[in-house]
């Protein structure tokens, strides 16, 4: 970590760094005018001596052999991509002397508002951008030589957009490939990156002589060595938490374990429980404890309170000898394993189940795969921003093609698994703007620590994936969409969703960008039973997690039936806060019997651990 208290790095604290000049009436500009150059000089080196232990610890595991760099496969891609926009707009010379044309028109508009504002002329300024969280430093707007920056590359980014939107003949995978590319691409050029083009950091590094670069390389060098070569960025302060100890405290035990998962049962919180118990199925490319961050936001703990009996599968953050795990490994070593120990612990033969993003994706295709084995253990089953039918996935189809993941899979053969930096890079690409690049201006340009987010820290806490696991994933859901389309093969048996005749409770978000809600509703339409689809506020993360005591976002539901998505978001009833309420209030409508609350383990099962469990506690 940073040592703030470093006395080798010099500051002057003369500066404000707010862009409202020193506060005795001298010019804005002093705020740009380093007041003590050897000071700054001294920083400098200093900047550069941690920028070059930055450097080594990229080369050193490279040079090991540790790292092979792949970044030829996606760099490849994009070039390859961008070569069929350019392909359409290079093949009509009229075509691209426009597109030339209407840049420049731009920006001579834009130069021509510039000049005469520095003149001081009375007009109508140019407005081409619009308001961003990224320049929200006065001196975007006060000082024209930051305002211009800024207003070019609104023109530019907006422009490129332009291209690919109006390409015509590509290809809709192509297109969609392009226009990520290209927002990637505009999110890393922005002049709010860089410390020339960006006031804030400007008069950060004028206030502090530098110091704050100083701090920034040494946290670059961290990270770098953090990641062994690659860099893992920091989104949140990682030392303030801690698995089981202020992040995953609800009180349980881990009653049965095997090589993929551990299986928990949290302790009741009231005399009386529902006599289903519930099973939750969580995701493994990310951990569970998204469902039980602190006391406050636990959905785990939340549900206890009302009455469940609550089972969370913990799935192992696999290593070399998990390799040959696959979704049948998953779904009979996880699902099933996890069904037969609730039964154990309960004595009941009926669970009320809740499958969360690809967790849910497995629960779904187990469940096909039940009813062809006459297994009616899950008698309701609960989706959180699942994906059934990939066909509007979002952006993560950008990175799935035969090609992609040929390489992918080739990547995993060395080691068995796919790394969980891997997918948490896949993750935070989707957008960069908010969860990347805020990230190294911060860390690397300002100098300064994350907060503390324990959301943000178990997003770093990344898990890696089984080869055998992530292929099959990959290539019948984002790629083949077996699926829905009634064509994936699970132990043997040709799945169809049809017939899964259970109720089903189905949770999308709205601003999803990992399980569009779009993609959710209409998944939701190829189960044979009654389905229930609840829309909440907010996305993948924070439309799930959503306790009643925050009274933020609200719900829809109640849509017109058999209509379409946009049909049924127009007649839906909106309702403020909380989705959790009416999904405990929709299980109680199938079955409220209540019996004596249940000790974890019951009389069958010892407890291996306590709750949240050692799997969980491994990092990569």
């Amino acid at each position: 970590m940073v040592d703030r208290g470093d006395s080798k790095a010099e500051s002057s604290g003369n500066g404000n760094g707010n862009g409202n000049g020193n506060g005795n009436g001298n010019s804005p500009a002093e705020a740009y005018i380093v007041k003590d150059p050897e000071a700054f000089a001294r920083n400098v080196a200093r900047m550069l001596e941690e920028l070059g232990k930055a450097a080594s610890a990229w080369i050193e595991p490279r040079e090991k052999g540790e790292v092979v760099d792949t970044l030829s496969d996606p760099m490849a891609d994009m070039v390859k991509t961008f070569s069929k926009v350019g392909e359409y707009w290079l093949s009509d010379p009229k075509r691209a002397i426009e597109a030339q044309t209407s840049l420049l028109t731009s920006y001579f508009s834009l130069w021509s508002d510039s000049i005469q504002k520095m003149s001081a002329q009375e007009q109508e300024r140019h407005e081409p951008g619009r308001r961003d969280k990224r320049f929200a430093d006065p001196d975007w707007e006060n000082n024209p030589f930051f305002e211009f920056l800024k207003n070019a590359y609104f023109i530019t980014s907006d422009w490129a957009d332009k291209l690919v939107s109006e390409s015509d003949g590509l290809d809709e995978h192509v297109r969609h490939k392009a226009r990520f590319y290209m927002n990637q691409i505009s999110s890393a050029l922005s002049p709010a990156n860089f410390l020339v083009t960006n006031p804030e950091l400007y008069k950060e590094m004028v206030a502090t002589n530098g110091q704050n670069l100083v701090h920034g390389m040494k946290m670059l060098a961290e990270d770098i060595a953090a990641g062994k070569g690659e860099l893992k960025l920091r989104q949140s302060d990682a030392s303030k938490f801690a698995v089981g100890e202020n992040i995953a405290v609800s009180e349980g035990k881990v009653i049965a374990q095997n090589e993929i998962c551990q299986i928990i049962q949290y302790a009741p919180k009231t005399d009386k429980v529902l006599k289903r118990p519930l099973l939750i199925v969580p995701p493994w490319i990310n951990k569970f404890y998204i469902l039980d961050l602190n006391p406050k936001k636990s959905f785990i703990k939340w549900a206890v309170e009302q009455g469940h009996t609550v089972f969370v599968v913990s799935w192992v953050n696999p290593d070399r000898s998990h390799a040959k795990k696959d979704w049948e490994s998953y779904s009979r070593e996880g699902i099933s394993f996890a069904l037969d120990t609730v039964e154990k612990a309960t004595g009941e033969k009926k669970v009320n189940a809740i499958g969360y993003c690809v967790g849910g994706t497995l629960l779904a295709a187990t469940l096909a795969l039940h009813a062809q084995e006459k297994d009616s253990r899950i008698a309701t089953a609960t989706f959180f921003t699942t994906q059934t039918d990939f066909t509007h996935a979002g952006d993560l189809k950008v990175f799935v093609d035969e090609d992609q993941i040929s390489a992918i899979e080739a990547s995993m053969e060395k080691n068995g698994y796919l790394d969980g930096s891997r997918m948490a890079t896949a993750f935070n690409m989707l957008r960069a703007s908010d969860l990347i690049w805020p990230y190294v201006v911060n860390n690397y340009l300002k100098g300064k620590d994350p907060m503390p987010f324990d959301l943000l820290y178990w997003n770093s806490d990344a898990t890696r994936m089984p080869a055998a696991n992530h292929s099959y994933y990959l290539r019948n859901c984002y790629l083949e969409n077996n699926l829905s389309q009634g064509r994936m093969v699970l132990a043997g048996k040709t799945l169809d969703l049809s017939d899964v005749k259970i109720p089903v409770y189905n949770l999308a978000a709205r601003e999803d960008h990992i399980a569009p809600a779009r993609s959710a509703y209409i998944g939701g339409r190829f189960f044979g039973g009654d389905v229930t689809f609840v829309m909440s506020g907010s996305g993948h993360i924070a439309g799930v997690v959503n306790p009643p005591s925050s009274g933020k976002y609200q719900f829809w539901s109640d849509g017109p039936d058999g209509a379409d998505f946009d049909a049924w978001v127009a007649g839906a009833k909106e309702t403020p806060g909380s989705w959790w309420p009416h999904w405990d209030a929709w299980i109680r409508a199938w079955d409220a019997e209540e019996v004596d609350a249940r000790i974890p383990g019951g009389k069958k099962l010892n407890p291996i651990e306590d709750a949240p469990g050692s799997y969980v506690r491994v990092r990569v």
